[in-house]
């Protein structure tokens, strides 16, 4: 049998999606010491994108280009939102802050703060969202410009059709123009991955590989689009270096998932986690939560054992919904995986979906989740706190529907960033109580 490790610190995440990963990197850059348990694979299921609010109300689809100004209406209709619980300068904050790390982390993005923009999916759509990978940033100044463009195409790539792509933009576009290349070295493959091709692009020779196949196709363009391969680390350098090499200002478009710009976020994020200290325990779970002494946690962890025991004064619960395994549905109810929280849910499975999959309206099993008191801990039906210092941050709380509101990321680092600021304060209360 597996020794049995113990740690103690201050909190212990659970979770590593972006709210996981928000929640504990806020926590140490307030000096709190940190555990954090969970998989990442979330994560590379992402775009890359950081959508903050861009779609409210649901029913009606509109598009907000001021995610500030949606926010205001949608707290103005929804007074259960988790956004009510945090103001806007706190929001702003927490994104500033967490941009700044990813940038350390070699990861910039770019947005304008007081506006939304529109970027190019693989599918030839137009995706509205809030800050930006560097590499995908120019794809916003030519979507905005509509210059001479090419969308160029590797073949064998699945998931992504620079002809599809300039087809459905070219009525509103009509200098955008297609080509389909073959990767260095690649060309004898009938599949090829854009994780394959991010790693070939570390390697200055096969960026002059590809800067030569490449170049003659986009001469005459202002810009041209890529498929998101430009580098798994260093995007800076290589995307400069290949724009040395064209001659042409280049950008991104998010591929289909797992995406390099998933994978990108998931090492930005741990690479910042293991500067700051943070004790990251990424192939467990949390196996069993023990309530301890004087309000505190025992928190058991491991892959299918126990293998640590942490010790903390608080728990942060970011841990997700039905794919992350922070609910679990079984044929009447919906359940929180963990404590046992009381979840918010319609009465009866009936009412879980509507008749129609595509129903504007949504499905109220999407706003399903857990309820929280102005600093994010979760309330039993009574509206108390069910534990003094368990917190919750992300998409396993009630109230929102991140996906069709499109403000995932906001969700998670906003509400990340208010669970933290609950937990400083009754920590450093209890502190100064001894």
């Amino acid at each position: 049998m597996t020794d049995v490790k113990s740690i103690e610190c201050d909190v212990c995440v659970i979770g590593s999606g972006l709210a996981g990963m928000a929640t504990a990197l806020f926590a140490a850059a307030r000096g709190l010491s940190v555990a954090q348990v969970g998989h990442t694979g979330e994560i590379i299921f992402a775009s890359g994108l950081l959508d903050l609010l861009s779609v409210y109300p649901v029913r009606e689809k509109r598009m907000w280009r001021d995610p500030w100004a949606a926010i205001d209406k949608m707290i103005g209709d929804m007074n259960e939102h988790p956004f009510v619980h945090i103001k806007k300068s706190d929001i702003k904050a927490a994104f500033d802050e967490i941009l700044d790390i990813l940038k350390e982390a070699g990861l910039p993005y770019q947005r304008r703060i007081n506006r939304n923009s529109d970027i190019l999916t693989a599918m030839g759509t137009i995706k509205r969202t809030y800050a930006v990978p560097h590499t995908m940033w120019n794809g916003v100044l030519a979507l905005e410009k509509k210059p001479a463009c090419m969308i160029i195409g590797i073949r064998g790539l699945k998931g992504f059709s620079a002809r599809q792509i300039t087809a459905a933009l070219r009525p509103d576009w009509p200098n955008l123009r297609a080509a389909s290349v073959s990767f260095p070295d690649m060309d004898q493959f009938s599949e090829v991955y854009t994780e394959r091709m991010a790693n070939a692009l570390l390697l200055p020779r096969n960026r002059e590989k590809f800067a030569q196949i490449i170049r003659p196709l986009i001469k005459k363009s202002k810009f041209a689009g890529l498929p998101a391969i430009l580098g798994l680390h260093r995007t800076v350098e290589i995307i400069s270096h290949i724009e040395e090499l064209v001659d042409v200002p280049l950008f991104e478009i998010p591929t289909m998932p797992p995406s390099v710009p998933g994978l990108r976020l998931k090492e930005a994020f741990e690479r910042s986690l293991r500067r700051r200290n943070v004790q990251y325990f990424a192939t467990n779970r949390a196996l069993k939560v023990l309530p301890a002494a004087e309000g505190h946690f025992e928190t058991q962890i491991g892959q299918n054992q126990i293998e640590h025991t942490v010790y903390t004064k608080g728990i942060i619960l970011a841990s997700g919904r039905f794919i992350g395994g922070g609910l679990h549905a079984d044929r009447q109810h919906i359940r929180e995986s963990i404590f046992n929280l009381p979840v918010y849910q319609p009465a009866n499975r009936a009412d879980w979906h509507r008749r129609d999959l595509l129903d504007p309206r949504g499905h109220l099993i999407n706003r399903a989740g857990l309820k929280i008191d102005r600093t994010f801990r979760p309330v039993d039906d009574s509206g108390h706190p069910v534990f003094e210092t368990l917190f919750a941050a992300g998409s396993i709380l009630a109230h929102q529907d991140w996906m069709r509101m499109k403000c995932g990321s906001g969700l998670a680092i906003a509400t990340a960033f208010g669970a933290i600021k609950g937990t400083q304060s009754i920590i450093l209360n209890e502190a100064a109580a001894t």
